[in-house]
């Protein structure tokens, strides 16, 4: 996929003010590049994807890599980079479960998702098209 001059990057530590300070981040880029269609969909996915890196893939006193970029015919596409082990999958929590159906929600929501290798860790990414 071609790479449009539209991409943003931002380090976070692992403490949970991360969460809204990437979601703060995020919508400041797409407005920037006036990407909104799909803002509420994307923002929710980037608090699941960073909730996630937080809880099972950050290990204590490292942090995490957001990377938002505009991609061609407007898709936009969410990474979260992680240093921690592990694999990542979308399985069903039982009804009473209080946690667990975040990768369900990004399923959901977005076109398209899923995860890449890195040395350490792993990428979880996911991609909205313009509607």
């Amino acid at each position: 996929m071609e790479q449009l001059p539209y991409e943003r990057e931002a380090f976070y530590t692992r403490e949970r003010k991360s969460i809204p300070a990437a979601r703060a981040f995020t919508a400041w880029a797409l407005h920037d590049w006036q990407a909104i269609e799909r803002l509420d969909d994307v923002l929710l996915c980037v608090s699941e994807l960073t909730t996630n890196a937080l809880l099972h893939g950050v290990p204590p006193g490292r942090g995490f890599r957001l990377h938002i970029a505009m991609c061609a015919h407007r898709v936009v596409r969410v990474e979260v980079h992680d240093s921690g082990g592990g694999t990542v999958t979308a399985t069903a929590p039982p009804p009473e479960a209080e946690h667990g159906r975040g990768l369900h929600l990004v399923a959901a929501l977005a076109d398209t998702w899923g995860v890449g290798d890195r040395d350490p860790g792993k990428v979880v990414w996911c991609e909205f098209g313009a509607q």
